[in-house]
């Protein structure tokens, strides 16, 4: 198996890691120049290593999409439970403290 993917692959980092660091124009060059290695690091890869990402970006987006649905039925049923008969007698028998004004600016101006 030819290692020569290697040599962008680790140019990347460190350009991603100099991209990071730095807060000049020069950084934002290095961040494109690190895109372009990690690109071509993965165009160089023999096929194992391709297949081996693609099973782990596979595997990690199947479980946050299960967290997703899992943290959406919580909310779904949080929603329900709110909407139940004795939940909204209580919130409707509550009286409201205070009025809330909205106010609107557009462009510093209030309207």
């Amino acid at each position: 198996m030819a290692l020569f993917f290697l040599i962008p692959l680790f140019t990347g980092l460190i350009g991603g890691y100099i991209f990071k660091k730095c807060t000049d124009e020069i950084g934002y060059f290095v961040g494109i120049f690190a895109v372009v290695c990690i690109v071509l690091s993965l165009v160089l890869a023999p096929w194992q290593i391709l297949l081996l990402l693609l099973i782990f970006t596979l595997m990690t987006t199947k479980k946050l999409l299960q967290q997703n649905e899992y943290k959406m039925n919580h909310i779904d049923e949080e929603q329900g439970n709110l909407n139940s008969s004795q939940n909204r007698e209580q919130v409707l028998s509550k009286p409201q403290d205070s009025e809330v004004e909205m106010i609107r600016k557009y462009r510093g101006t209030i309207y």
